[in-house]
């Protein structure tokens, strides 16, 4: 059999570089689109998503942002094996390969993660995933870090990741940042539109925007998505007894025992007038039945004290979940408000889950 010509032989191996660069330009096109169109974070990391997908197609990747508060650094995005153990997980900045990266700025490629003293077994060992090989870059816009992006491969791997990669990722790199920084700043703006002045919640119009999203990210992700929604009891006695004045600052009350019940993944609302609600993302019914009962206690035994008047409050509480109470958030939000207005018929002061026989 004779052999190929050189020129075929040539073509043969210059064919994958072709398509790998093709695949790179439309990738560098997709993350271009979303600097212009996608001002939502969750748009934008499901731009970075597909674009990692058609370059290097990960099977576990992560995207780790900054909070610049406590110094470390939260999963924002995390695809694979072990994406369900590292919602919650946390790491300092400066801890392992992740946080290394986040502290010196500098990519970190480690072929055998078992030879690069950087790497911190303890996320392994929580989640049970046996990394072999990673490469990390940070997300740098402005001169700082907003997070760092980093690909992990186990050994059933047998390539592991090396400079080509890092330098097909290390550019995008520099567009997911700006990406990731335009999409959170546009969103600090739009919460000043979004904020009750009065009791420093969230207000309704933010309400209905963040049940709209985390209603679809549920509904992607298989979580629950829990609403409790209160109204005062008896407030306009209040309002008559003591005046306006007073009723407001017992509304700003209620809003402060609000924020120090809820968690950090919680978002608290005042709704309107003195109803109020909280939102609580990949929470379940009891978990959510639990903090609305913890709420209420809150109301109950912590009296507004004023001009020597102790003003005692009380309040009544639906609680749904998605799915099971509702398809969609607006379908919840309602099964939690009539679930409160069951309370209030049954005597006022207590918690109701929409699912309830009545």
């Amino acid at each position: 059999m004779s052999e190929r010509p050189s020129h075929a032989r040539d073509a043969d191996q210059l064919l994958p570089r072709l398509t790998r660069y093709l695949d790179y330009f439309q990738a560098v096109g997709e993350v271009g689109k979303a600097l212009t169109k996608n001002l939502r974070v969750d748009d934008v990391l499901t731009t970075v998503g597909r674009s990692l997908s058609q370059l290097l197609r990960p099977a576990n990747w992560s995207l780790l942002l900054v909070d610049e508060q406590k110094q470390e650094l939260y999963f924002k995005v995390a695809v694979g094996e072990a994406a369900p153990m590292l919602k919650d997980l946390r790491l300092k900045i400066g801890e392992g390969i992740a946080g290394w990266v986040a502290r010196y700025r500098e990519p970190v490629v480690a072929a055998r993660v078992s030879e690069d003293p950087r790497f911190s077994p303890r996320i392994d060992s929580i989640s049970g995933f046996k990394s072999s090989s990673v490469i990390c870059v940070p997300l740098v816009c402005r001169d700082r870090v907003v997070g760092v992006l980093e690909l992990v491969k186990d050994a059933a791997d047998p390539e592991p990741y090396g400079a080509e990669h890092l330098e097909l990722l290390t550019p995008l790199a520099d567009f997911y940042a700006i990406a990731i920084d335009n999409a959170r700043t546009f969103e600090r703006v739009q919460e000043l539109t979004t904020v009750d002045e009065w009791t420093g919640l969230h207000n309704a119009r933010f309400l209905l925007r963040f049940l709209e999203d985390e209603t679809r990210r549920a509904r992607r992700y298989h979580h629950e998505l829990s609403i409790v929604f209160f109204d005062l009891d008896r407030f306009k006695t209040v309002n008559d007894t003591y005046g306006h004045a007073v009723g407001s600052a017992l509304l700003r009350h209620v809003g402060q025992i609000m924020k120090t019940c809820i968690r950090d993944t919680d978002r608290a609302v005042r709704y309107g007038g003195d109803e109020f609600c909280m939102v609580m993302p990949e929470t379940p019914k009891a978990g959510a039945l639990v903090m609305a009962d913890r709420v209420r206690t809150g109301l109950s035994s912590t009296p507004y004290l004023t001009e020597g008047n102790a003003i005692s409050v009380t309040a009544s509480f639906g609680v749904a979940t998605f799915p099971a109470d509702g398809a969609d958030g607006a379908a919840v939000l309602g099964a939690a408000d009539q679930a409160m207005y069951v309370a209030k018929s049954g005597g006022r002061n207590a918690v109701v889950d929409a699912s309830a026989p009545r």
